[in-house]
């Protein structure tokens, strides 16, 4: 009998332990397989250049003009984010902005991805959309953060010229080299010295 109140005391306790917690659970993972993937290619390849950030608020990234009177604005931005933010590593200002974007059968992109572009674009910022996939080549996403920035009107050739930069894709050093062939034959540019695993170029003449 003195075991069974014992267990009952126990239990009793146990449950008014539980009831006295907050209603937080934490999330687990923080990133999915895919946005995992991602994540680290998105490391590799940006080395030094800029600092990746996941999950970033729409509300912490862009500020509402006259919240007062724009409110329906700011409802279309609460509680949303961009999958990843690339800042530079001294200022942490933003530079790119990464998207995952699910293909859908029909031609066009979902509500929520044009919006999103449309306030990236606004804000002159490039926004580079990535399709889910389970891996993802070096290749393909560089070539979609140059498709952003044709997009911006923010290519390479926009770059300060007068020092060696790094490479605008992966942050390395860049090589001084020449166009051997082609309608480019005998102008300079820079080439990463990571070439041809990476193709970051920044165009001189």
């Amino acid at each position: 009998m003195l075991h069974e109140d014992w267990i009952l005391s126990y239990n009793k306790k146990m449950t008014e332990a539980k009831t006295d917690r907050l209603p937080y659970r934490l999330r687990e993972p923080f990133l999915s397989a895919t946005e995992a993937a991602l994540f680290r290619l998105l490391n590799e390849l940006m080395g030094k250049r800029y600092v990746v950030c996941p999950k970033v608020a729409l509300s912490d990234l862009f500020m509402i003009v006259r919240p007062n009177e724009n409110v329906h604005f700011f409802n279309k931005i609460f509680r949303k984010h961009v999958d990843f933010v690339l800042c530079d590593p001294s200022t942490y200002a933003p530079v790119f902005g990464v998207e995952m974007v699910k293909s859908i059968a029909k031609a066009g992109m979902r509500d929520a991805d044009k919006f999103l572009s449309e306030i990236f674009a606004d804000a002159g910022l490039p926004l580079v959309h990535v399709p889910v996939s389970d891996s993802y080549v070096a290749a393909d996403l560089i070539a979609l953060f140059q498709l952003a920035l044709v997009k911006t009107g923010k290519t390479p050739s926009s770059l300060e010229s007068d020092s060696v930069p790094n490479c605008p894709i992966c942050g390395k050093m860049m090589v001084l080299r020449m166009h051997r062939s082609g309608t480019s034959e005998g102008k300079k540019y820079y080439g990463c010295m990571d070439s041809p695993t990476c193709s970051g170029v920044v165009p001189i003449d």
